[in-house]
């Protein structure tokens, strides 16, 4: 019987026998403190690590409005690195611990992106690794492809776009189960869902889209919301067993008191759009495995989950949960004949930020030299670490991902 290690081993050779052409971004002054790159560069994308407040010298600015600068400073970093410039970005994804509101984040906005903003997406968490707040990115390597999408579910001062297509992608901002116009939110949480598929469809129709467009989805939850109500009401929008991929992140908080959001990524041509499914998945009403835009593959969180009739978490430690959650992410990426040396850009969320080093060890162990790009954040406040009367453990990690054929 092979041990573990040489199975590992034989994983990780294969991946570097079927390297993709992608390109590491190792910016001037970036040392990374974990197994990533700060930017992976494709033939036409550019997938940008979290980037944290703190500057070349490991400072960490003491107000809010500096640290959300110095933030899109360090994204600029990567991208200028790559060739590029803050206008090729197209998409961003924002991480708070202070998220009340977003009257510093929209500010200091404009100043990055004075004209043509990239669509963007705003998460609370609970903590992050050595940072208040963090941004991940994705630009365009060929600008004449982008296109910002105005939308009615958006006033017109709005100072991020609606949605920004990007050639035949399309990357659509966060809406909420809240009034973007009047601030409202409706007492019913099923009422929520249905005005955040309401604004979302608005985006999705302006640029020529719909439903069946979506690859990713992101919808994120705060404890208030029952994750039961969204996926009955999620269901009804997409065709049984070809749903878009899908990560469903409970979350600290979101801004302006909504409790529930809807992000995700569109491909404009549906020849381009193919939903994978490993022989040994069910089909599912709620989320796909892995589901292709082109070339790009984007894959569902994947947890230590271990499927099957007895199926749950058995491992009690980080380490364990992860090596299954990667055998997990293998899977698809296998059936659509890939593996670990594809993946371009991944989030990996963390139940308590303080396994970090441990996590990465483990993590560390499926690449080569050009590790992915990546966000690591602790989403809540952490679980009791105790097996219930099943012996099944809770989550300590998830991760999604994307991939590039």
């Amino acid at each position: 019987m092979k041990t573990f290690q040489a199975v590992l081993t034989a994983v990780v050779f294969a991946a570097l026998a079927n390297t993709a052409d992608l390109h590491p971004i190792l910016a001037p002054d970036m040392k990374p403190v974990g197994a990533y790159s700060p930017g992976i560069l494709t033939n036409d994308t550019l997938y940008v690590s979290g980037q944290g407040a703190e500057d070349a010298q490991g400072h960490l600015p003491a107000d809010e409005d500096s640290q959300i600068r110095q933030c899109l400073a360090n994204i600029k970093t990567v991208v200028i690195a790559a060739g590029l410039t803050m206008q090729h970005v197209v998409y961003v994804q924002v991480y708070l611990t202070h998220y009340s509101d977003e009257d510093s984040l929209n500010r200091i906005w404009k100043e990055s992106f004075p004209s043509n903003p990239p669509a963007r997406s705003i998460m609370g968490v609970a903590k992050l690794n050595g940072t208040p707040v963090e941004m991940s990115a994705v630009a365009v390597r060929d600008i004449a492809t982008k296109q910002n999408i105005p939308s009615p579910a958006y006033p017109p001062n709005t100072p991020f776009s609606a949605a920004v297509r990007a050639g035949d992608r399309l990357y659509v901002s966060g809406v909420f189960g809240r009034d973007v116009k009047t601030g409202e939110i409706p007492a019913d949480p099923a009422a929520q869902v249905d005005l955040a598929f309401t604004q979302l469809a608005q985006t999705l129709k302006a640029a020529g889209a719909d439903f069946s467009n979506l690859v990713f989805v992101n919808p994120y939850l705060t404890d208030k919301f029952p994750a039961d109500i969204m996926n009955r009401i999620y269901a009804t929008h997409f065709e049984f067993g070809n749903t878009p991929a899908r990560a469903t992140i409970e979350v600290a908080g979101l801004p302006n008191g909504a409790n529930f959001e809807l992000s995700g990524v569109a491909v404009l041509d549906l020849a381009k759009r193919r939903a994978v499914r490993p022989k040994n998945m069910p089909p599912s009403p709620t989320a796909s495995p892995c589901v292709f835009a082109g070339d790009a593959f984007y894959c569902s969180a994947k947890s230590g989950f271990i499927p099957g009739v007895n199926g749950g978490i058995y491992a009690p430690d980080v380490e364990t949960q992860l090596r299954q959650t990667m055998r997990n992410l293998l899977d698809g990426l296998e059936e659509a004949g890939m593996n670990f040396s594809n993946v371009v850009s991944s989030n990996v969320y963390l139940d308590n930020i303080d396994d970090f080093k441990r996590m990465n060890g483990v993590y560390a162990q499926y690449f080569g030299s050009a590790p992915p790009a990546r966000t690591t954040v602790q989403q809540l406040a952490p679980a009791d670490r105790k097996a219930d009367g099943r012996g099944h453990y809770p989550t300590l990690e998830q991760i999604s991902i994307v991939a590039v054929k």
